[in-house]
Formats: structure tokens, C-alpha cells, sequence
């Protein structure tokens, strides 16, 4: 198969008119879209705009639950647990947003060797993490591309005490389709990347030199991927760049041109927002209580005991290498009592990932609300699977308590699965599930 051709699929003439039009609604038209997203069939870029000319509490209101009465149709009450592993803070390119800007004389430069790669593996493992984000900076050191590689082997390759990484997922510059292909070989779970903002301008006032300055190669990066196989891919935007309403028809624009080309669109859509950074744009990250506010809107991963620099787990006194400032410090083990605490079940599944059913075969069951038949009994059986090896006495007693309402509330056919997996993590067996 020949390299897709290079199309830019953002048209901005058209994100502008839907803007203008729908710039005014009423309540009923409000309520009419509210009702057509609960049916879980998706919404045109209209109704979107519609949603977001909402002002008025009361709707505001309508709008939040209705969020989160469709991430609970299809993922039930699951909220999945990763935690960033950045090996590299080198780049070639000058951002003006971020501290890894190649002229950010105050950023302390390292790449991670494989040895010590694998051993914030470990320490990530020791807190109980299976889901790892490789982060990279743009550039490589001198082996170049292979370097990435050679990590994703290395975390693979740690076990530790009572654990391991199950699923890799890799946040690095864009690739060429021969590059894709190498990086599919590793056994990837997601392949993630920001276009960081969609609007043209924007994005050249930001994008000051180096490679990243290059729109085009950048938005069609999911393109090269998915023609190399990768069929699980992660999009999103860094707010505070363009207009929010904007970006986020842009990327409805990009998923509809990826469902249109390759008949399925990205698994994950992220939304990172300007950070404190040394030597950077200063503006705001989430709070613990702002992260608990997004669980109830449609959030159903998030990042947990976070460092951003290399070597941050285990070198944690360390941040003048960091990419942004972090406004959540909470260890995992407090995440996770605190998501239970609220009645959601913190997940460590890769079920997914490990049975194949990534790409078209997840979006199949996601769309109609069917993959939460897996996901509630999987995430129950790796929070107990946590408790056990991982969890603090508090933590225990917060998960066992949440683990028995959790059981008690399913119905019956999903209980009965749930119960018999949760039975045996605690009689002993490890990575179990549907």
C-alpha cells in the first residue's frame, strides 16, 4: 500500500459559519440535542456549536448530567488509572507554550539511558501502575527513532515484586509511515498526539521553528498511522491556545475525516490545558477538586501520582526539568481511595488491548453502550487486584467497602461475572478478565 496522500481535513470557513449560526438557541433546541445524545447515536457539528452557546445554569446544568448519563451508558463507572513516563525532554523545536522549547535555557536537558528507564518502571510499578504514556521530547538522542523503540522494550521487560506494565501507550512526535510501522511492531496500546491547536494562524504564531512548524505533517499523523496499522489512536488540544469552540469542531472535523477514511476514529480525546512551566507560558493546571468535578462530565481516564521530567519518579525532588507544573500531587493510592470514596471504580484494565478488540471492534460495542459489559467487571477485578498488592490500610477499607456496593448495585447476569472474577484476584490469580 502506497503512503496516503497528505490532505488537510480542517476546513475553518466552515467551523466559522457553524459558529455564527448557531451563536444563539433556545431552550428547547438545548433539550432536543440533549435528548438525541442520550440516544448514543452522536451529534453533527451544529448541535455541538448549539451546546456550546449555553449560558444558563439551569441548562448548564441539563448539559453536565447529560454527559455524564452517556460516559455512563457506555463505560458504566469505571474511571481508567495511567501515569506519564517522559524519557526524553530533548527538542528541536520552539513552542512558545511549552518549557521544552529548544531555546529555554532554563530547562535542565536529559535523556533517560534504558537503565534508567527501567527504573522508573519499577517505581511506577511498586505504586501499582499497569498503564504507562511514554512522553518524549521532539528529538532523539544520536540513535534517533530507535531510541523510542528500545524504551518501549525496556518498560515491557521490567517485572517487579508483584507486577508489571501491561499496556504501553506512546505520546511522541509525529512518525513516517515506515516509523508507524516499526512502532505497531512493539505492540502499542494507543498512539497518542495533540495537534495542539487546529486554527492555521494560531498555530503558526505559536510554532516558532523546527520541525512541529509544519501544520500539515502534524494533522495528518494520524493518517500515517492508521495506514501502518495502528487502529487505536488518541487526539486533542492544548485550550487556552484558539478559541475553544473552535477547536473543538476542528477536531470533530479530523475525527469524521478519520471514521470516513478508515471506517473507524481516535479511542481517546484528551484536553490539556496551559500549565506553569519553567521558562514558559504561565496560566493554570487541575486541582484535585476540579479533577473530581470532570469525573461526573464524560471523563473516564485520567493520569494518577504524575511526574513530568525524566527520571521524576524516582529523582522526585527534581522539577527544573519538568514539561508543566502539576496542580494535582496526590499519590495514586489517595487518587484512588478518593475516586472510590465518590463511587467510581478505578480501573487498570488492558482487557482491550490484550484480546484485540482495539479499532473498529471496540467502537462496535463502545457506540451502543456494549463495551460496558466488560468494563465494569474488568475494572472491579484489577481495583481488587490493586487492593490487595498495592492499596494502604485506608485505601482497603474505602475499595472493599465500594467493591461490595459496586457488586450489590449490578444486575444480576453482570454481577455474577463481576463476583466470580473478583473471587479469583482475591484467591490468588493475577490479570484476570473478559
Amino acid at each position: 500500500m502506497s503512503e496516503v496522500e497528505e490532505t488537510v481535513p480542517i476546513d475553518e470557513t466552515a467551523i466559522a459559519d457553524t459558529l455564527q449560526r448557531c451563536r444563539h438557541t433556545d431552550a428547547a433546541r438545548v433539550r432536543d440535542v440533549l435528548a438525541k445524545a442520550r440516544t448514543l447515536v452522536g451529534l453533527d457539528s451544529g448541535e455541538m456549536a448549539s451546546l456550546m452557546a449555553v449560558s444558563d445554569p439551569e441548562l448548564l446544568g441539563e448539559l453536565f448530567n447529560a454527559a455524564r448519563d452517556v460516559k455512563n451508558a457506555i463505560y458504566g463507572r469505571r474511571l481508567v488509572m495511567f501515569a506519564p513516563l517522559y524519557v526524553s525532554n530533548l527538542c528541536g523545536n520552539e513552542c512558545t507554550y511549552c518549557a521544552f522549547r529548544a531555546r529555554n535555557a532554563e530547562l535542565d536537558r536529559r535523556a533517560l539511558t534504558q537503565e534508567e528507564i527501567a527504573r522508573e518502571a519499577r517505581m511506577l510499578i511498586d505504586q501499582g501502575h499497569k498503564r504507562v504514556l511514554l512522553v518524549a521530547g521532539e528529538s532523539y538522542p544520536r540513535e534517533g527513532f530507535s531510541y523510542v523503540l528500545k524504551s518501549i522494550d525496556t518498560i515491557y521487560s521490567v517485572t517487579h515484586d508483584k507486577g508489571e506494565v501491561r499496556r504501553i501507550n506512546v505520546n511522541v512526535a509525529p512518525l513516517t509511515l515506515e516509523e508507524f510501522r516499526a512502532l505497531k511492531d512493539r505492540k502499542i496500546g494507543t498512539y497518542q498526539l495533540f495537534q495542539e491547536t487546529y486554527h492555521r494562524g494560531t498555530y503558526a504564531s505559536v510554532h516558532l521553528a523546527g520541525k512541529k512548524r509544519d501544520y500539515d505533517w502534524r494533522v495528518t499523523a494520524m493518517d500515517r498511522a492508521m495506514q501502518a496499522g495502528i487502529d487505536d489512536v488518541g487526539i486533542g488540544v492544548l485550550f487556552g491556545l484558539a478559541d475553544w469552540r473552535f477547536e473543538l469542531l476542528a477536531m470533530m472535523q479530523h475525527i469524521r475525516h478519520l471514521e470516513a477514511r478508515f471506517g473507524v476514529g481516535p479511542h481517546t480525546l484528551s484536553v490539556p490545558r496551559l500549565a506553569p512551566a519553567t521558562g514558559s507560558i504561565m496560566s493554570t493546571r487541575e486541582s484535585a477538586h476540579i479533577r473530581r468535578e470532570t469525573f461526573a462530565l464524560g471523563v473516564s481516564q485520567i493520569s494518577a501520582g504524575s511526574r513530568t521530567n525524566p527520571g521524576g519518579y524516582a529523582e522526585s525532588e527534581r522539577d527544573d526539568a519538568s514539561q508543566f507544573c502539576l496542580g494535582d500531587h496526590r499519590s495514586l493510592d489517595e487518587v484512588i481511595r478518593d475516586v472510590a470514596a465518590l463511587g467510581y471504580i478505578p480501573s487498570f484494565c488492558t482487557a482491550c488491548y490484550r484480546l484485540g478488540r482495539t479499532g473498529r471492534d471496540f467502537m462496535d460495542l463502545a457506540k451502543p453502550g456494549d463495551i460496558k459489559e466488560h468494563c465494569d467487571p474488568n475494572a472491579l477485578a484489577t481495583f481488587v487486584e490493586y487492593l490487595i498488592d498495592y492499596g494502604s490500610a485506608e485505601t482497603k477499607a474505602v475499595g472493599e467497602a465500594s467493591v461490595d456496593s459496586i457488586l450489590a448495585s449490578m444486575e444480576p447476569t453482570a454481577r455474577h461475572l463481576a463476583a466470580k472474577m473478583v473471587e479469583r484476584v482475591r484467591a490468588g490469580s493475577r490479570d484476570v478478565y473478559c
